[in-house]
């Protein structure tokens, strides 16, 4: 017996490892054609991530019939998820493997809101059925910017051209369907905002404009290389010049005159979904689809007072200490006001203060982080169609990093564009905000490609935000006005927390939510008002800045306390990063681990 005993235990132990090395292989086959497959349903992500396999394609994600494929989808893959021993995993398959049954199981929980009841969310994940436009994120934008011919559609190749042509095609088709499920949503009195279409309407009609060779959809044509064939380049031009004239243009004509004479009559003076049938269900979704935790309206409205009150006593301190001898509202009406800070009279101007930023704070990021990205960086002025609307925004890189990263800057009056958070906008937006968090997670081929290229607002942009609070250790904020400017941004995020909540579940209006944030910051008047439309096109998408932020300023304090002279920052940011985008669930567990070990050893 003593003898049998020792070989099967090795039995044992070669059944355990060989069992392992089944999960893991299986595993690893799942997240092969889970990317795969998904490429194929999101052509344009596909598209955005350089893969241009599906570049002349995009479905119509308003159809039933799509909807029901990606249920089919989602739920086979989470059928073969469940086939996997977790416990047969190491710690990085664990995590990529909670990564992707949080990612099948939040979309399928998405889906089932998205034809009952009006669905808003941004990404690619589930399209919304009877608000498919809006004025601040949605289809007709991105589109806008592809058929400009400097974003992420490429025009290189004849191919290409025909392509986008083909892929135009299949919006002009999405168009229609749109039309369709906002007639839907008037019969059923789910329609958007008044405020809202109002200030759709100049953008559809900026897209109805003639001459057609000033179209938008027109621009790649004046980028046809010269040493193309005299015939290619003619019978491109003759297709691209026919398309505009008899589909681009009547489409979004027949658009505008139903938004116009239609639609905005009918829109609704109430400013938040809690107001409509279910919203209130819809919302509390939403903040969990957004922050990826399971907290509560009321918690984050409370989460969101505290905040404020907590960053006015700093405002007051810096403002003190300026020599301002009157109340905050006050400095508030002077920042806004003082011509020193609006020193522009030529858009060249903002770009070149942006490039300085950049230059300035470079040489600090070595001190606090040990990987940079190879994809480069550029800094551009958003389109002109859409800038007086957008906010600044980054635009990821490809996945094989030869399309850059791009900051985009909207300078819609150069002669009022303040510069007093110009350096907290660029650490947010550009470096090492999402710039670094993207293309670093984009370059990790140790990830599963599904991994390399998924995101999650609350650690994206919690991580974006965090790095605003990172200038000081780069060099920045020397000037008062731009340490002031770091702390108005943070209060930005912190008024989104009462004031989202504010309107999409308290009831508050539109003015209401207006008046708020002109009280507790310092931002100019017609930039609220975008702001909180903003918050009213997407329900909770702006909640997730400022809760992922705390977290992982929670994580990081407490990383700091509990391993004392062991905290090493480069490695906490490496730790943050090298995972790509988690949900604050999984994020938490991986912090918890780390410091364990290094306590431990």
């Amino acid at each position: 017996m003593k003898k049998i005993l020792p070989a099967i235990l090795t039995l044992m132990v070669l059944n355990q490892c060989h069992s392992g090395a089944r999960s893991s292989e299986l595993l690893n086959e799942i997240f092969k054609n889970y990317y795969q497959q998904s490429l194929e349903l999101f052509p344009l992500a596909a598209t955005a991530l350089g893969d241009n396999r599906f570049n002349d394609t995009l479905p119509n994600d308003l159809d039933t019939a799509y909807t029901q494929k990606l249920v089919r989808f989602y739920s086979s893959y989470h059928n073969r998820l469940s086939e996997i021993d977790p416990s047969q995993l190491n710690r990085e398959q664990h995590l990529s493997y909670e990564l992707l049954r949080w990612e099948l199981e939040i979309n399928l929980e998405a889906i089932q809101f998205s034809d009952s009841i009006a669905l808003i969310l941004q990404g690619p994940a589930v399209q919304c059925n009877v608000f498919p436009i809006n004025q601040f994120w949605s289809l007709q934008l991105t589109m806008g910017q592809l058929a400009g011919g400097t974003s992420f559609q490429p025009f290189k190749t004849p191919n290409d051209y025909w392509n986008w042509l083909k892929r135009t095609r299949d919006y002009l088709n999405w168009l229609r369907a749109a039309e369709q499920q906002m007639r839907r949503g008037m019969q059923t009195g789910y329609v958007l905002p008044k405020a809202i279409v109002v200030k759709m309407i100049p953008q559809i009609e900026s897209f109805c404009q003639e001459p057609i060779e000033e179209h938008v959809f027109y621009h790649p044509i004046r980028s046809l290389p010269g040493e193309w064939d005299s015939d290619v380049r003619m019978q491109i031009t003759q297709a691209y010049a026919a398309c505009i004239h008899q589909e681009v243009l009547p489409a979004y004509v027949t658009l505008l005159g139903f938004l116009r004479n239609e639609y905005l009559p009918a829109c609704r003076e109430s400013a938040g979904i809690g107001q409509l049938p279910g919203g209130d269900k819809m919302y509390q979704f939403l903040i969990k689809y957004y922050t990826t935790t399971r907290m509560t309206a009321d918690e984050i409205f409370e989460l969101g007072e505290a905040e404020v009150e907590r960053i006015t006593g700093e405002m007051n301190q810096v403002k003190d200490q300026m020599g301002y001898a009157g109340d905050l509202p006050d400095f508030f009406g002077y920042i806004r006001s003082n011509p020193a800070l609006k020193p522009f009279s030529d858009p060249d101007q903002v770009l070149a203060y942006y490039h300085n930023i950049h230059q300035r704070m470079e040489p600090g990021l070595t001190t606090l982080f040990s990987k940079v990205p190879k994809t480069s960086f550029e800094i551009r002025r958003t389109e002109s169609f859409m800038e007086k609307t957008a906010s600044a925004g980054y635009s990821p890189g490809s996945l094989d990093g030869t399309r850059p990263g791009i900051f985009y800057v909207p300078i819609p009056d150069v002669r009022n564009y303040t510069i007093f958070t110009s350096e907290c906008l660029f650490l947010h937006e550009a470096i090492p905000g999402h710039h670094y968090q993207i293309a670093l997670q984009q370059e990790n081929k140790v990830l599963p490609e599904f991994q390399r290229q998924i995101w999650y607002n609350a650690f994206g942009e919690g991580w974006a935000l965090y790095c605003e609070s990172l200038g000081t250790e780069l060099g920045l904020y020397t000037d008062p006005y731009q340490y002031f400017g770091m702390l108005s941004n943070e209060m930005h995020r912190a008024i989104r927390l009462v004031v989202d909540v504010g309107i999409h579940h308290k009831g508050w209006s539109r003015e209401e939510a207006i008046a708020y944030s002109l009280q507790h910051e310092a931002l100019p008047e017609d930039q609220v008002i975008a702001e909180v439309e903003r918050y009213m096109s997407g329900p909770a998408q702006a909640l997730s800045y400022k809760i992922g932020q705390l977290k992982i300023r929670e994580l990081r304090n407490r990383a700091e306390r509990q391993l004392g002279d062991k905290f090493d920052v480069k490695a906490f940011h490496a730790l943050l990063l090298e995972s790509g985008c988690l949900p604050l669930v999984l994020l938490e567990q991986k912090v918890t681990d780390w410091i364990d070990e290094i306590l431990v050893n």
